[in-house]
């Protein structure tokens, strides 16, 4: 059966506000597959979908595509363009909370006759794999789904009840023996004040910083694992309320840690000091060397860099 061969339409028109308009809040990028359903009058606006630098997103379709427009050039690698699927790999020349258009075109003339997403450049995250239909679910599938999300729920509540069995309690130094986070040694620390220094055109700068270093007991590949944290106070700048949504420790290799956990006293106010706090895990050979601490806002704005930061 002969296909009609993939056309890449490269467009410039991007969707993003003006740089006069506040960012619009980062979507929710969810785990796994993702599936999406489109409706047949195309009502909704554009599905978001997360994608990150260097992380390959694939779009697989339950038909065939005749072709795609995609906006910015050199902006993408277009991995695969198989018949019914799609894998895209942003490059660095994206930048944070970056909207990009992406619509495709199927081949069998049903409705809807073309697809519009919109590609959103998260901090850290993307979704790896997203199915997309245009019919409705079948009973089978539906209950394929339900099964799922109770498995899912499930899951979830025994992780739920287990930490709250192991941690019931205990708070302090207790609950760190409880979580197994406190290793032989204790806890090191080191003031890191003069250090860690904060890039231009950052809204959050940093006047006190402190981290710390815990042995988990634990170990990974013959090295030990060990936990680090990072405590800081920073000062707002902006004329918004800044509140975190999340952050990533960067290495002097380009390797990005996932940020295990975001502390903050609350949003920060314009003008205000708040304590911050930001926890990861790594082998005690990657906890060597000099890191940069990326955190980015709920609001989707440019993400906020302090470079310097070590560890005892």
């Amino acid at each position: 059966m002969s296909v009609l061969p993939a056309v890449i339409l490269v467009g410039t028109r991007l969707l993003f506000a003006p740089t006069t308009a506040e960012p619009s809040p980062l979507p929710r990028c969810e785990r796994g597959t993702r599936h999406l359903e489109l409706a047949a009058e195309g009502s909704g606006g554009a599905p978001e979908v997360c994608i990150h630098p260097g992380l390959s997103t694939t779009l697989v379709f339950d038909t065939k595509l005749v072709r795609m427009e995609l906006a910015g050039p050199g902006r993408f690698r277009v991995a695969d363009l198989g018949t019914e699927s799609l894998t895209l790999v942003p490059t660095k020349a994206l930048g944070d909370g970056e909207r990009v258009p992406l619509t495709v075109f199927f081949q069998d003339g049903a409705a809807p006759a073309s697809a519009t997403f919109s590609l959103v450049v998260h901090p850290s995250e993307a979704e790896r794999q997203v199915e997309v239909t245009r019919e409705p679910c079948t009973c089978a599938s539906c209950q394929e789904g339900e099964r799922r999300a109770r498995e899912e729920a499930r899951q979830c509540g025994q992780e739920k009840a287990r930490l709250e069995a192991e941690c019931a309690g205990r708070r302090g130094l207790l609950g760190l023996i409880a979580q197994r986070l406190l290793g032989e040694g204790g806890i090191a620390d080191e003031n890191i004040a003069k250090s860690v220094t904060w890039r231009p055109g950052n809204t959050l700068t940093s006047s006190r910083a402190r981290s710390y270093r815990s042995d988990t007991g634990r170990v990974e590949g013959g090295d030990r694992v060990v936990r680090l944290a990072l405590e800081q106070e920073v000062r707002n700048l902006g004329t918004r309320p800044w509140t975190p949504a999340g952050a990533v420790l960067m290495g002097p290799r380009h390797t990005e840690w996932k940020a295990l956990g975001v502390w903050t006293q609350g949003p920060i106010p314009p003008g205000k000091t708040r304590r911050i706090g930001v926890e990861v895990e790594m082998t005690e050979e990657e906890a060597r060397g000099t890191f940069t601490l990326k955190l980015w806002s709920q609001d989707g704005g440019p993400g906020e860099f302090f470079d310097g930061v070590t560890f005892p």
